[in-house]
């Protein structure tokens, strides 16, 4: 007898739908099977959309010191599993040397110990001092990368490109992407006088286009691995392709975020523009669409959650205001309504080979963990206010083509029928 049977749904499996039964035997999937089966309890999926658990690669739950981002753990997981993701990444506070690396996963795993839905880390590091060291360390705790950033050298957070050189050249062996916060740090502009209308000074899309291209000849030239996160210009995506074709999604991967494809920079220019701040930013309703039509070429999709209240933005200038916005709640609605299908990869099993958690989870297979998505796209929906900790959400107000139903981690209900039932989340990342 098995556990849970999950019948008469449409199954996202191996590319395709297929209509059949899902069943659960503890924590993993043990068959998957056109008749029905005996089991202890039984959901009727019937009509709605059966997908692996979502995995965001790319949030910020409780970022920060001075000015912290108000979604942490706790509230955040509670916002995937809303949103059906059953696994997210997180990141470590920055380090330079490998003797940081201990406390600063201890610091984040007691923060996280909260968490309804699975989660993660990526290694930060800022102007690293013994490389060889800290890749010995990462491999130690079975990290599977190491996030940088090639700018923010006004906080001592920019990795140089020695660094990043020698960096690439250990992730050629195959065990652990580079992760890139990509933008030329010399096109960056801090104007303390500027407000949110003119965030697109400060940071132009030539800054993230020409270090993208630059971080790419590197990858080439190194045959190292490279994961650029968030994206944000679809005239930066063209440069890519047109010059490096083949390595992008290859030994180049790239993702993007929702908010990147639904949103353009007018939104900066109204009385609420301080909302919409991010790094980097909105960009113009020509690279928004540029961005659009080549979404084959996007890997990934991560939300770069990191949410604050209005009150904590809402300030006359850049210099005050705390970059970044919520989303993870909403990006499948988002994605699904602009992309179908097609979305469901790049949210699945893309991200879970990048980061080393295939073939446990990304896909519906016998074996793979029992963590799963119902989907209802059955009918169009707006998007309510906010769910997490924020009183805000930047996609208040829009059409979205379903909602989430119910979220499944390990053959456990986190989320069912669209009431929030909680959940004790795993840390995926335990050497094996």
């Amino acid at each position: 007898m098995y556990d849970l049977a999950i019948i008469n749904g449409k199954v996202y499996i191996n590319g395709e739908f297929t209509k059949t039964n899902v069943y659960v035997l503890g924590d993993k999937i043990a068959a998957i099977d056109e008749n029905i089966l005996l089991a202890k309890h039984t959901y009727d999926a019937s009509e709605r959309l059966v997908l692996p658990g979502l995995i965001d690669p790319h949030v910020h739950f409780a970022l920060g010191s001075k000015i912290r981002s108000v979604d942490d753990f706790e509230s955040g997981s509670m916002c995937c599993a809303r949103g059906g993701v059953t696994t997210f990444i997180d990141f470590l506070d920055p380090i330079s040397t490998s003797k940081e690396i201990k406390n600063a996963l201890g610091k984040r795993m007691k923060l996280a110990k909260n968490s309804a839905v699975n989660y993660g880390f990526h290694l930060t590091v800022k102007d690293p001092k013994d490389i060889k060291a800290i890749i010995a360390k990462l491999r130690f705790y079975n990290l599977r990368s190491i996030k940088l950033f090639t700018t923010y050298s006004d906080s001592g957070r920019r990795t140089y490109d020695p660094q990043i050189k020698e960096l690439l050249e250990y992730s050629s062996l195959g065990d652990f992407l580079v992760m890139a916060h990509i933008e030329k740090d010399d096109l960056i502009d801090l104007n303390p006088d500027y407000s949110p209308q003119d965030l697109l000074k400060s940071r132009p899309s030539a800054a993230e286009t020409e270090e993208a291209l630059h971080i790419a000849d590197m990858v080439k030239e190194t045959k190292g691995r490279l994961y650029m996160v968030h994206l944000s210009s679809g005239l930066t995506l063209k440069a890519l392709m047109e010059k490096y074709d083949d390595i992008i999604g290859r030994s180049f991967l790239v993702e993007s975020c929702p908010h990147y494809f639904r949103l353009n920079a007018d939104r900066l220019s109204g009385e609420e523009g301080y909302k919409y701040t991010m790094a980097p930013p909105l960009r113009t309703e020509e690279e928004r669409s540029l961005l659009e039509e080549q979404f084959k070429d996007i890997y990934s999709i991560g939300t770069d959650h990191c949410s604050y209240t209005t009150a904590m933005k809402n300030h006359t200038y850049l210099k005050d205001i705390p970059m970044g916005i919520g989303g993870v709640e909403h990006s499948f609605d988002i994605m699904y309504s602009l992309f179908g299908d097609r979305c469901i990869d790049p949210m699945t099993i893309n991200p879970a080979i990048a980061f080393g958690l295939y073939p446990a989870k990304g896909h519906i297979n016998i074996g793979a963990d029992a963590d799963m998505m119902i989907y209802d796209n059955s009918q169009q929906r707006i998007i309510e206010g906010p769910i997490g900790e924020s009183d805000y959400t930047v996609y208040e107000g829009m059409m979205v083509n379903g909602q989430v139903e119910s979220t499944i981690i390990g053959g456990n209900f986190v989320l069912k029928k669209g009431e929030f039932l909680g959940g004790s989340g795993q840390y995926v990342m335990e050497a094996k």
